[in-house]
């Protein structure tokens, strides 16, 4: 029997993965987290690092400690937005101290203190009279630190899990990840469950966040195993100064902080992700990987995030693509669409649309060409920064390049003819072929391609009409984005 035809339009994109619905325990057996990727849970010794690092931190912990101790007590106050104030202790009390006072609620729910504007850890001693304020996860910065504090957390996890390096690990707009190297091993889907098990095990033990002031000097001994943390190190820190680390559990990170009091405090914690990246985003250095996660402070919080990203499954684009038979992706043009007739007619709408949009607004149609010399992009300024997402082409033994952007070929056609300050302002528009070299690994759908149609517009105009033009510009935004509903925010 011969094998089936494969569809005609089958999409090699498949729809973003959805995690099942429910919250994970906060424990699971080592044997199940094994079997779910083949291998340890954790590594057994641990890396020597642990030791190591451990080992100077207990060391100068014990002399700052000791420096802490010997600073003169004074009473300082502390005034709250209300306008309250507060009496407390220099180098004594702690913004915890003044969020029990206040309530026993405040201080289980406030994630981190600003104090006279500056994020503050809450057990970190305050210095003097100030002013505070207490922030809760829902708080914009609160949450920043809430999953960055997190990311660590995913951090000690996969130090124990993989023995790996640790580059870095910012928050997101949506959770945060961790960079690292890990030798001869790919992070597969598999391994999330070994991951999350670990940070559980981290967030029940309530391991501390505990800050402390490093000279450049220690830095660079403590971190002479990682190449990553010692180019920080190295380019950031200036010499004869310090910095800081945090410390939870084994782990313990070049970091500037501030932190959540305890690892406790996240109540619920999964990895959503991973994917390639590469050191500093350079192509030519060492190729990293990349795990992402999100975390609440609330169990309901991450159902209820796991059920929106089942709702958002279903509305995916790439789903819904390929079962209306609107657009397709292949291997042989990663990162290119192939438009079906379906799709192709939405997209010729759209671009009817937008033209007749145009030509009310006063703007003249232009086409200009895919490649250029790389002596445009020199004067342009592209070549000195952007040349590594930019398809290069041997031509007449000559450098050129496929266009990222439409700037460029724009003002060569102004620059075509002399012109007269009575043609002004020209408004030009184009649909231009763009092509830009994004890495494998950042290709998602319609959102991140290599190859797509900017509909770009470019207005040659006087000083004295810059503000009749921008306040056009913002009516024809708010116009087409009003039609399909979007908004957007200055």
């Amino acid at each position: 029997m011969s094998a089936p035809a494969l569809h005609p339009v089958e999409s090699t994109a498949a729809p973003a993965p959805v995690p099942p619905a429910g919250v994970p325990k906060a424990e699971k057996g080592k044997k199940d987290a094994k079997a779910a990727s083949g291998s340890p849970l954790e590594l057994s010794p641990p890396p020597d690092y642990f030791e190591h690092r451990i080992k100077m931190f207990d060391r100068l912990k014990a002399e700052y400690d000791e420096f802490l101790k010997n600073q003169p007590r004074q009473e300082i106050s502390v005034t709250l937005p209300d306008g309250a104030v507060k009496t407390g202790t220099s180098w004594q009390t702690s913004p915890m101290d003044i969020a029990k006072e206040i309530s026993k609620g405040l201080a289980d729910r406030v994630v981190i203190a600003k104090v006279d504007g500056e994020l503050w850890d809450l057990e970190r001693p305050l210095e003097g009279s100030c002013k505070l304020e207490l922030l809760d996860f829902e708080h914009p910065e609160g949450k920043k630190v809430f999953w960055h504090s997190s990311a660590h957390v995913l951090g000690e996890a996969a130090e124990k899990h993989y023995g790996c390096h640790l580059c870095l690990g910012p928050p997101t707009d949506e959770g945060f990840f961790y960079e690292m190297a890990i030798q001869d091993r790919p992070v597969v889907p598999a391994d999330y469950p070994n991951l999350e098990t670990l940070s559980n095990g981290a967030m029940k033990e309530k391991q501390k966040f505990e800050r402390l002031v490093m000279s450049k000097e220690d830095l660079l001994e403590m971190f002479a195993y990682n190449k990553y943390k010692k180019h920080f190190i190295e380019t950031k820190v200036p010499d004869g100064t310090s910095t800081t680390v945090y410390r939870c559990g084994p782990m313990i990170d070049l970091c500037i902080g501030p932190h959540i009091p305890h690892t406790g405090r996240i109540k619920a914690f999964m990895v959503t992700k991973s994917s390639a990246s590469y050191w500093l985003n350079d192509a030519n250095n060492d190729s990293l990987q990349r795990i992402y996660g999100i975390s609440f402070p609330d169990t309901k919080q991450l159902k209820e995030y796991k059920n929106f990203l089942a709702e958002a499954a279903k509305r995916d684009h790439r789903k819904i693509g390929k079962e209306q038979e609107l657009f397709f992706w292949h291997d042989l043009s990663p990162g290119s669409t192939f438009f079906l007739p379906h799709g192709t007619r939405i997209y010729n709408k759209l671009v009817e649309l937008m033209k007749q949009e145009y030509h009310n607004r006063g703007y003249s149609e232009v086409v200009s060409p895919n490649m250029y010399n790389s002596k445009l992009w020199e004067q342009s300024g592209h070549w000195q920064h952007y040349k590594d997402d930019m398809f290069v082409l041997d031509v007449d033994k000559e450098k050129f390049a496929l266009k990222p952007m439409n700037c460029p070929g724009h003002c060569l056609i102004f620059d075509a003819r002399d012109r007269s300050y009575k043609e002004l302002p020209i408004r030009m528009a184009e649909f231009g072929v763009i092509h830009r070299n994004e890495a494998s690994g950042a290709l998602s759908g319609l959102t991140r391609v290599r190859r797509f149609v900017q509909d770009d517009t470019h207005i040659f105009c006087m000083p004295s009409q810059i503000e009749s033009e921008m306040e056009n510009l913002f009516d024809f935004l708010e116009n087409i984005y009003g039609l399909f509903g979007f908004t957007f925010k200055l």
